[in-house]
């Protein structure tokens, strides 16, 4: 014979259970929400007599040199860094012998290379213009490297790029087996303009062909010496660069290694002695528009290897006055899943010299 329980009890029964299901289920999500991010295994670094008196920050800055100094320093708070198994001030003079024990992530202790550069950028430091799924469009300064030129530099374009893809979640290294966001054009270090950057391989494969067919339309601003006549033409001549010293030599006529160069021009504002130009490059070789200005007779304000070195103590300008300022996506030819980019254009927010020398602001020319 079975006893049945009275209904008030079996309904307060199923209410405690429920209740300790909640509770369990709680308990579970907070724990999940509480995980600290995962770190590597320990390591050790016993500090040695040529490194003793070093400040503790400085020292770990020179052990772990892709470690950015945000993150060194907030490990160093958070005890993730250690001096002896305590925790330490980052002032901390170290002493022969102390041991630091070190809880950072493995890919920080990788020989620094280009690639992995990105890790060392704590915030990424980048000037929009567009963006969306497949492409970023950059306006790079004067003084800032695409890529690093022959010594190891994080404060890249592409590093800037890679770390800002990586903070979103759009790009994730461990699980990429051979692409890294790359970027489609270069600039010179000291020339500024916009840049495109590609977020994913199909991306930079189309835009690849499109720079290499010409398909998209670069146009610069210059400041040069003198006034350009007539006010509008046309520079079609071959270059021949010279690798070893780094240097484009006009030639008027083919020879071995001497590359066709195509330039339009269109002069648009007269200031004294300075003009401002709008250069419409149909090739694109090394140096282009500032050899071929300077071989014209109007070398660029500030150009310090074709320019005119009296010319430019006059200004004080330390760069070539010269700026990517407008990219035009023509895609005369399908552009599979850039398509949606055809026709779009896009402009620098402002160019430095057109305002200082010329006053122009708005760069709709």
């Amino acid at each position: 014979m079975i006893s049945l329980l009275p209904l008030h009890h079996v309904f307060a029964s199923a209410i405690c259970l429920a209740r300790g299901m909640l509770l369990l289920y709680n308990t579970c999500c907070i724990r999940r929400q509480a995980q600290p991010e995962r770190i590597s295994f320990m390591k050790e670094l016993t500090v040695s007599t040529n490194d003793a008196g070093q400040r503790l920050d400085r020292f770990v800055g020179k052990a772990v040199p892709l470690l950015p100094e945000s993150l060194l320093q907030k490990y160093i708070r958070l005890k993730r860094i250690k001096l002896n198994n305590r925790g330490a001030a980052r002032d901390t003079r170290l002493e022969t012998g102390d041991v630091l024990q070190l809880y950072i992530n493995d890919e920080f202790f990788e020989k620094p290379r280009e690639d992995n550069a990105w890790l060392k950028v704590g915030t990424p430091r980048l000037q929009i213009v567009y963006e969306d799924e497949n492409i970023l469009l950059l306006d790079k300064k004067p003084g800032i490297l695409c890529h690093s030129a022959g010594v190891w530099d994080y404060n890249t374009l592409i590093a800037n790029v890679q770390a800002y893809m990586a903070g979103k979640g759009e790009w994730k290294p461990k699980e990429e087996n051979a692409f890294a966001p790359a970027l489609c054009n270069r600039i010179d270090r000291n020339t500024g303009g916009l840049v495109i950057a590609a977020k994913n391989a199909a991306a930079l494969r189309i835009l690849n062909d499109k720079i290499r067919d010409r398909e998209i339309e670069k146009y610069y601003l210059c400041a040069v010496h003198g006034r350009p006549r007539p006010p509008e033409g046309r520079l079609e001549n071959f270059l021949f660069k010279d690798a070893k010293k780094n240097q484009v030599f006009v030639r008027n006529k083919p020879e071995p290694g001497a590359k066709t160069a195509v330039t339009e021009y269109r002069l648009l504002k007269t200031q004294g002695a300075l003009s401002l130009v709008e250069c419409h490059l149909l090739t694109g070789r090394t140096h282009q528009i500032r050899v071929q200005m300077a071989h014209a007779g109007w070398p660029l304000l500030g150009d310090g290897k074709y320019g005119s070195e009296r010319f430019n103590k006059d200004y004080a300008e330390k760069g070539q006055a010269l700026y990517s300022y407008r990219l035009v996506f023509s895609f005369p030819t399908d552009a599979g899943v850039l398509n949606y980019l055809k026709g779009k254009e896009f402009r620098a927010e402002r160019v430095d010299f057109a305002e200082k020398y010329f006053g122009i602001t708005d760069l709709v020319l």
